[in-house]
């Protein structure tokens, strides 16, 4: 039986937590919009760790056969924002200081957190 958008999401959320991700929220947006399901949001310590992180996103993305369908990088070192869009769910890995700046939980308030202290 194949996994559900929301089993991958979650399961990306540990992934980032096992890789030192802090603060990592999972949020159900399905209800918010037509273009994604699922916002993982994460803050990283570092741009190094935002690039393993992503290694980390894209090698799932193989193994459960989710499309990669755009990353992109806030700056080109990577360290404030790396965004990655599997379809249904997106990925956001940020640095403190982004993350408190745009305040993506806030934005988004109406949506499920699923996990999370939002």
């Amino acid at each position: 039986m194949s996994k559900t958008f929301e089993e991958k999401a979650l399961e990306i959320a540990a992934l980032m937590e096992d890789s030192k991700g802090q603060n990592v929220t999972v949020l159900d947006i399905s209800q918010l919009n037509s273009w994604t399901d699922f916002f993982v949001i994460v803050t990283v310590s570092s741009g190094v760790q935002s690039q393993g992180m992503l290694k980390a996103v894209k090698d799932y993305a193989k193994e459960n056969d989710l499309e990669i369908h755009l990353t992109h990088q806030k700056t080109e070192q990577g360290e404030d924002w790396n965004l990655i869009d599997l379809g249904s769910i997106v990925v956001h890995l940020m640095s403190e200081e982004a993350r408190n700046f745009y305040e993506l939980e806030k934005l988004w308030h109406a949506g499920k957190v699923l996990k999370g202290n939002s």
